[in-house]
């Protein structure tokens, strides 16, 4: 079973064009967002995981959670290179 919603992405039907580099940051900056929501996700569910027969876990989701920062700051990285 899984607890993970889809997300819904909403398209701009207008004619604007959007340039290479453009997309590259729209996509970073939904990467970040994604990542963010994640990161809540896994320490929302570790904070669950406390106290139960599998708390262990929740050392493991702390780490997730790390990870998707760090890979978050990269991206972040990107961005101020790129802007």
């Amino acid at each position: 079973m899984s607890d993970h919603t889809h997300h819904h992405h909403h398209h701009n039907n207008d004619d604007t064009v959007l340039t290479f580099e453009e997309k590259f940051v729209k996509l970073l900056e939904h990467w970040i967002k994604h990542n963010e929501d994640h990161a809540d996700t896994y320490r929302d569910w570790m904070k669950k995981l406390e106290g139960s027969k599998v708390a262990n876990a929740a050392e493991v989701l702390n780490k997730a959670a790390a990870m998707t920062e760090m890979i978050n700051n990269e991206f972040k990285e990107v961005l101020l290179k790129i802007k």
